[in-house]
């Protein structure tokens, strides 16, 4: 059955008049009526008997009426439908964010100012593919072979930050630029909860240098973090901007010097999509935020 037979069928089976039907469909009238022949041919029964000048609807003919009528709307309305699912679609970022949650999310709230209707879907998945953008971390990332993507419709974004350590700014750090970690064997360790890929950097470096933390508080919120170093109730790995600016009249950022702990970035763009322009929009804006906060890097002034 071809669509336009059914639409034929549908128009004069609500006028029961062929002449009108024919007007309405901008056809001429015999060939509305061999389309009409034709579907009743590839159905093999009567869907029409004549009554006087018009035509009605035979029994059978009534029912097929009753089922084809809402098929044949909700095919009518899927354009429309498969459109607003596009729009919908461009119009929403999902972001993966594996890494520096708190500088993405600060991001989403700067850009929002300027573009309030765009919807972002944050999750954190490390085995979905599911994503718009993808913030992930790695203590080495293999720049030479990943940079840019093999695949042609994805794109890498890379930086490097240095790990610092937070201590609390009294008497015992004040003075101090840098510190070991073997000075650090008894001293008690606040961390992020949530954040698994920085956890396992950091304890990758550490164990490179036979140094295992002992630590006592997690919590998932970088300012409570923040708060309880501050305090003094133990010191942390701090990434250099993107866990955010630090007080310094209440927290010291020192180098360590074990080791080279450093970590690599990557925010990854997947157009996946038939409009990708509002994702690819915001993926500049996020790594131009970046490339900005790392120029303005100075943690140990």
């Amino acid at each position: 059955m071809e669509l336009t037979h059914l639409k034929y069928f549908l128009e004069v089976a609500r006028t029961e008049h062929v002449t009108q039907s024919a007007k309405t469909l901008c056809i001429v009238q015999p060939a509305l009526t061999h389309a009409l022949h034709k579907l009743e041919e590839e159905l093999g029964v009567k869907l029409f008997k004549t009554q006087g000048r018009n035509i009605k609807l035979t029994e059978i003919g009534e029912y097929f009426y009753k089922k084809v009528k809402p098929l044949y709307e909700d095919i009518e309305s899927l354009p429309a439908q498969l459109r607003a699912m596009e729009n919908e679609q461009s119009a929403t970022v999902n972001l993966n964010v594996l890494a520096a949650s708190s500088f993405v999310t600060n991001a989403v709230i700067l850009y929002k100012r300027n573009d309030p209707d765009l919807r972002f879907n944050l999750v954190q998945n490390e085995e979905t593919t599911l994503y718009d953008i993808c913030v992930r971390t790695y203590a080495n990332y293999k720049a030479s072979r990943h940079y840019g993507g093999e695949d042609p419709d994805e794109e890498n974004f890379v930086c490097t930050e240095n790990i610092y350590l937070a201590v609390p700014n009294t008497a015992q750090y004040r003075k101090r630029d840098s510190i070991s970690l073997k000075e650090l064997q008894e001293t008690n360790f606040i961390g992020l909860y949530g954040s698994k890929q920085l956890r396992n950097i950091c304890n990758e470096y550490c164990e490179r240098v036979g140094f295992k933390t002992h630590i006592i508080f997690e919590s998932d919120n970088a300012l409570a973090v923040k708060d309880a170093i501050a305090s003094g109730i133990g010191v942390g790995f701090w990434p250099e901007y993107s866990w955010g600016r630090v007080n310094n009249r209440r927290i010291r950022l020192l180098k360590i010097t074990d080791a080279e702990f450093k970590r690599d970035i990557v925010i990854t763009l997947r157009r996946n999509k038939q409009d990708n322009s509002r994702s690819e929009r915001f993926f500049l804006f996020l790594t131009g935020l970046l490339k900005r906060t790392e120029k303005r890097k100075n943690p140990l002034r």
